[in-house]
């Protein structure tokens, strides 16, 4: 059974650099077919899907969040990060890691796998 779980700061300032991690497990990577995701959902609002890395290495960003975003990987921890910068309180949010074989969707089913989701706040 593939796992995902999601690491990082639950509390960031604004301006800076927010930085999370998505390790798996019972799975690759590197499996065939299968992105790799990030989604977030602010308080009171849906899904947003923000990008993802492909099992190639490819990546892809929402265009709303192309100019802070950057994901990459590391297939020797068999983790996915998530770098976005110059938060702002607009960025407060859950974040979740999710996997599939889709990409750009903001449904729960599409989506084969998901993390347990981790709060972030920015804020001074």
């Amino acid at each position: 059974q593939v796992q995902l779980q999601e690491s990082g700061p639950g509390l960031v300032k604004p301006s800076q650099t927010l930085t999370l991690i998505c390790t798996v497990s019972g799975g690759s990577i590197t499996t065939n077919y299968y992105y790799w995701s990030w989604i977030r959902r602010p308080p009171g609002k849906g899904l947003e899907w923000m990008g993802a890395i492909s099992y190639s290495g490819s990546t892809w960003y929402s265009p709303s969040l192309k100019s802070r975003t950057s994901i990459s990987r590391d297939t020797s921890k068999n983790q996915f990060t998530l770098q976005l910068s110059s938060v702002t309180p607009e960025d407060t949010a859950v974040y979740y890691c999710a996997s599939g074989t889709v990409v750009g969707g903001t449904r729960l089913d599409e989506y084969h796998y998901w993390g347990q989701g981790t709060q972030v706040t920015v804020s001074s």
